[in-house]
C-alpha cells in the first residue's frame, strides 16, 4: 500500500469528484463576477460605436469569456485545493486516511490526477479557443468596436518605417507574399522630418519589393492639392511582410504553431525574438501551473484541525499559490528585458515552487 499511488479506488474517486466539483464551482463564481465587472466597464465604449447594440454586447461576452477562463482556472484549482483539503481535515478524513497507512502524497494523488487533466484541458482550450477569441477581441478593440474583417489573422492600425517615410495600414490580412493592406496611407517626409506628401489607397498588395497601391491619390501638403495618380503605383520599398510580423505579432492571439511560424519569419528577417521565445515556452509551462496548485495548497489539509492553526495553514497555502503567480509574471518580465533566457523565464518559477512545495510537504508531513 505504501508504494501504490492510488491504494483505494473508492477513495480516489471520492476525493477526485469532490475536487473537480469545487474547481468548476469556484471557476464559475470568479468568471461570473469578473465578466460582469468587465462588461460594465466596456459597455459604454461598445455602445458608442455606430450601429452597436445588444448583439455586440453578447459578442463581447463571448470573446472575453475564454480569456477569463484561461487566466483564472489556475486560481480556481488553488482555491479548490484549499477548500477540499480543509474540508477533509475538518471532518477528520485526512487523519483516517493517514491512520490507514496512506502517505501525504497518496492523499494528494487524486488531486494531482484531476489537476493533470485540467492542465491538458487548459492547453487544448487555449490553443483551440482562447487564442482565436483573443485575436478577434483585440482586432475589434483596435477599431473601437467598429466593423472588422472576419479574417482571424487580421492586424489593425499598423505603422511601419519606410526609411525616412511612414507607411500606415488600417488593416492587414494574410501572411508573407500573400499579405494585403486595406485603407493604406504613405507619408513622405523631407530631411527635416516634415510631411510633404500623403498618398492614400483603398488596397495595397506586396510587390516584392514595396507595396502596389490600387488607384492611389496624392495630397500635396504645401499646395493642398489632391491628385489622382491613375493606375497602380509602388510605395514603401523598404517595408516587407516581416516588419509587419515584428510590429504586430501578439503571442496571446496566436496558437503555438502560428507563433512558431512568426518567430521563424522574424528570425529570418534578422530581428530579436527573445520576448516571443519566452511566451512560446510559457504556452507550455502556463497550463502546468494547475498541476502545481495541489502541492502548494497541501499545507491546508494536514495538521490537527482542533489545534487552532487551520486558518494559519490556509493562509500559508494561499500565500504560496499566489506567490507563484507573482514570481511567474516577474520572471516573464525579466525575460522580456533579456535578464533571463526565454526557457529560464518560462520554467524557473514552476521548478522553483515545485521544490518549495515538496520541501514543505516532506518537512511537515512525511
Amino acid at each position: 500500500m505504501q508504494f501504490d499511488l492510488f491504494p483505494s479506488r473508492t477513495m480516489t474517486l471520492y476525493i477526485a469528484r469532490m475536487f473537480a466539483v469545487r474547481i468548476i464551482a469556484v471557476l464559475f463564481m470568479l468568471v461570473l463576477v469578473l465578466q460582469m465587472l468587465n462588461l460594465l466597464s466596456e459597455s459604454g465604449h461598445i455602445l458608442a460605436a455606430k450601429g452597436n447594440g445588444q448583439m455586440e454586447l453578447l459578442r463581447f461576452v463571448a470573446l472575453r469569456l475564454p480569456q477569463l477562463i484561461s487566466r483564472f482556472l489556475p486560481y480556481s484549482v488553488l482555491l479548490s485545493t484549499i477548500f477540499t483539503l480543509a474540508t477533509l481535515n475538518t471532518n477528520s478524513e485526512v487523519i483516517s486516511m493517514k491512520a490507514a497507512g496512506m502517505s501525504a502524497h497518496q492523499v494528494l494523488a487524486p488531486l494531482f490526477l484531476v489537476a493533470a487533466l485540467t492542465s491538458i484541458a487548459t492547453f487544448a482550450f487555449n490553443e483551440r479557443v482562447t487564442v482565436r477569441a483573443t485575436a478577434a477581441l483585440k482586432a475589434w478593440q483596435d477599431v473601437d468596436y467598429g466593423h472588422v474583417a472576419p479574417d482571424s489573422d487580421a492586424k489593425t492600425n499598423v505603422w511601419m518605417q519606410d526609411g525616412a517615410n511612414i507607411l500606415y495600414a488600417r488593416m492587414i490580412t494574410g501572411r508573407g507574399a500573400a499579405m494585403h493592406m486595406h485603407d493604406v496611407t504613405w507619408y513622405h517626409r523631407d530631411p527635416t522630418g516634415m510631411v510633404t506628401e500623403i498618398v492614400r489607397a483603398d488596397n495595397a498588395a506586396y510587390a516584392a519589393p514595396g507595396w502596389r497601391f490600387d488607384n492611389p491619390a496624392s495630397f500635396d501638403v504645401q499646395s493642398t492639392r489632391l491628385t489622382p495618380l491613375g493606375g497602380p503605383r509602388v510605395f514603401g520599398l523598404q517595408v516587407d511582410p516581416a516588419q509587419v510580423i515584428v510590429r504586430k505579432t501578439d503571442a496571446d492571439g496566436e496558437s503555438i504553431w502560428q507563433l512558431t511560424q512568426s518567430i521563424d519569419a522574424i528570425h529570418a528577417a534578422g530581428y530579436r525574438t527573445g520576448e516571443l521565445d519566452g511566451k512560446w515556452w510559457h504556452k507550455l509551462s502556463g497550463p502546468l501551473s494547475a498541476l502545481l496548485m495541489p502541492l502548494l495548497g497541501a499545507v491546508a489539509g494536514f495538521g490537527l484541525a482542533r489545534s487552532g492553526k487551520m486558518f494559519v495553514r490556509i493562509v500559508i497555502g494561499m500565500a504560496l499559490g499566489f506567490a507563484y503567480f507573482v514570481v511567474d509574471n516577474a520572471a516573464l518580465a525579466m525575460g522580456n528585458f533579456g535578464a533571463y533566457s526565454p526557457f529560464l523565464a518560462a520554467w524557473s518559477p514552476f521548478l522553483l515552487f515545485l521544490l518549495i512545495g515538496e520541501a514543505v510537504l516532506i518537512r511537515t508531513e512525511e
